[in-house]
């Protein structure tokens, strides 16, 4: 079966039981899998849940999948694209997925917005040490925080290139991540995160540098984190800087910024942008 779609299949039955294990530690009525490849770890998932939904985007291997398990009752395959796949309509159950590298970044956006028990993914381990990284780290960046806003994160254990077939280039890296509520005081998330994207647009620039440009100088400048840079600070800090902006009008501009004349008078200027 030629490998398409930047494919790693894991083969390694050890590490196929340990994340069987890790989303699965006491058995389930229902297991979520995504891109399930030829079935290696849907096999193991079959023994620690009642069901397992796969999600697999390539025809080839649905094919090979109906094959392989024709005899299975309890596993429903789905052709389909996880990203445009409403995911919550299976209800409140664990996901798993070895996912391809080249889309690892969209579907951790996506899964972490679910309610679900928890969520088991085997992705490259430059990506994991992102996702856990801490303020100061060079790794430590929007994809840390945004996973962070909506899931906690552990790296459970490493996977060497040997484990797969075909070996990719890179070490992996097993991560557990689990959904949690708390929006730290922001009401908005997906606002939220539009500032924080903001923060982050040049890494290496300080906040007043990425921010001011949008939110006006004299609102960021009395800032005490405003001389240091995105990677330095924690996210419970944005969060408190965030709530600190002025609240838009009706129209969506901001119309509490001054500005003072050659004159010396001074007026109320409007700024647009998004909270």
């Amino acid at each position: 079966m030629p490998q398409k779609l930047g494919q790693h299949f894991l083969t390694n039955a050890s590490v196929l039981e340990r994340i069987a294990v890790a989303v699965c530690p006491a058995g389930e009525d229902l297991a979520i899998e995504i891109g399930p490849g030829r079935g290696a770890l849907t096999e193991k998932l079959l023994r620690r849940a009642a069901r397992v939904v796969a999600i697999e985007i390539d025809a080839t291997l649905v094919e090979h999948l109906r094959i392989r398990f024709a005899g299975e009752p309890r596993l429903e395959i789905v052709h389909a694209d996880v990203l445009a796949t409403d995911l919550a309509q299976w209800g409140r159950a664990p996901i798993a997925g070895n996912l391809p590298y080249y889309i690892t970044s969209p579907i951790l956006a996506k899964a972490v917005r679910l309610d679900v028990p928890r969520i088991v993914f085997l992705i490259q381990k430059e990506v994991a040490e992102r996702l856990i990284a801490q303020p100061g780290h060079r790794e430590y960046g929007y994809l840390t925080l945004q996973t962070a806003l909506f899931a906690g994160t552990r790296l459970l254990f490493e996977v060497k290139p040997g484990s797969f077939r075909p070996p990719p280039q890179v070490d992996s890296a097993v991560v557990l991540l689990t959904p949690h509520t708390r929006d730290l005081g922001v009401g908005d998330r997906e606002g939220f995160l539009r500032f924080l994207s903001q923060c982050f647009r040049q890494k290496r620039k300080t906040l007043r540098n990425n921010l001011a440009g949008i939110y006006g100088k004299e609102v960021i400048d009395p800032w005490p984190e405003a001389g240091l840079r995105a990677e330095q600070i924690a996210l419970e800090q944005f969060a408190e800087m965030y709530q600190r902006l002025p609240k838009p009008g009706t129209d969506g501009t901001f119309s509490s910024f001054p500005k003072r004349g050659t004159d010396g008078t001074v007026s109320s200027v409007s700024r647009s942008f998004e909270r």
